[in-house]
């Protein structure tokens, strides 16, 4: 169901750009290529996006890049084509026809938006840094990796290369957010290098919603691989005066707000609490609960911009830091994307969170 609605919602997507490329430019044959051309790259789509699931290769690899990457570029084209029809509706309601300078600016800004989500999409996602104060806490970096979609989407090199240059901020814990690892070959070399990071307290993961979507054994078994301590409702507690606590996914596993009080209520009243989860919900409860900080992944800013709006729709916090009430939370955009190799206005990143520092 979900590649046919991506097909039709794809199709629909280019029929409004090649509709506004055939108003803009009158002079050009867009007629039926408005209506064949998006027909026949949507079929062409879901035909890569359904056989890279199952073959891999250097082609299908290929085919997969391209297949995911045109349907948000497809994205891209939509949005500016639909600011600059309703621009031309508002000005032809005004009496002022321009579209002669409207049509070369849209094709302008097309070009320039496309080339950056490309360009963002397949840079190494920069450190950022976030300084948080959480009471009771020792001083200590904390990495985080969020929303990797490991596999035939993201190479196995471009992955060694964001650890080693995460690894070069010695981080004293590593905290997996979940959507690490998505589908395609060599799992278990992404699993061994994952293992081979160094974090002198330890790494603590929950799992996020593709954990569960893409296979939960074999999501378990890429965590026992990498050395990851799974907490699914459970805690840790990696240090003097400090507890880790993970849930598993809030919407998929439906974690209640009564889940997590029971499983903070049994924490040492001197610990000070990181809280672990994929989506940035039930944020009330474990403040209320006595959180220190917690972060979150999942949202990915919306990877490419308009969307961010959207995520907003579902998410209150979708990017950044955030205080709620005595509680820090951290929201991150995670390391690389999902699906499409793109990201504009919403820059991946690996998050260092510097506590207490």
């Amino acid at each position: 169901m979900f590649f046919w609605i991506l097909t039709v919602g794809l199709f629909l997507m280019q029929f409004t750009a090649g509709a506004w490329l055939h108003l803009a430019f009158p002079g050009v044959p867009f007629k039926w290529a408005a209506l064949i051309i998006p027909f026949v790259l949507s079929v062409a789509v879901r035909f890569g996006m359904v056989y890279t699931r199952t073959h891999y290769g250097a082609l299908e690899s290929a085919l997969y890049y391209a297949a995911n990457a045109w349907v948000g570029l497809a994205f891209i084209l939509f949005c500016i084509s639909l600011v600059f029809l309703a621009l031309q509706l508002i000005l032809l309601l005004c009496r002022v026809n321009i579209i002669r300078f409207l049509g070369p600016a849209s094709v302008g800004l097309m070009i320039i938006f496309c080339a950056l989500a490309v360009w963002n999409g397949f840079k190494t996602p920069a450190v950022k840094y976030v300084d948080v104060h959480v009471d009771g806490a020792p001083t200590l970096k904390a990495a985080l990796l969020s929303d990797s979609h490991l596999g035939i989407g993201v190479s196995l090199k471009r992955f060694e290369r964001a650890l080693d240059t995460l690894q070069k901020e010695k981080p004293d814990l590593l905290l997996v957010l979940g959507d690490v690892f998505e589908y395609g070959p060599n799992q278990d070399k992404y699993a061994q290098a994952l293992a081979r990071f160094e974090a002198p307290l330890g790494k603590y993961g929950v799992l996020g919603n593709h954990e569960y979507y893409t296979g939960y054994e074999n999501s378990l078994r890429f965590y026992r691989q990498s050395g990851i301590t799974l907490l699914q409702n459970e805690t840790a507690r990696p240090a003097e005066n400090l507890t880790i606590a993970g849930v598993k996914d809030v919407r998929t596993a439906r974690v209640s707000a009564q889940d997590v009080q029971r499983l903070l209520a049994d924490v040492p009243p001197t610990d000070a609490i990181f809280y672990l989860s994929h989506q940035p919900l039930l944020t009330q409860t474990a403040e209320e609960a006595g959180v220190g900080l917690m972060v979150s992944g999942h949202t990915h800013n919306g990877q490419i911009f308009p969307f961010n709006f959207l995520v907003k729709w579902q998410y209150p916090y979708v990017y950044g830091l955030y205080p709620v009430g005595h509680m820090n939370l951290y929201v991150t955009s995670g390391w690389f994307y999902w699906g499409m190799p793109l990201r504009l206005f919403a820059p991946a990143e690996m998050a260092v969170i510097r506590v207490n520092a």
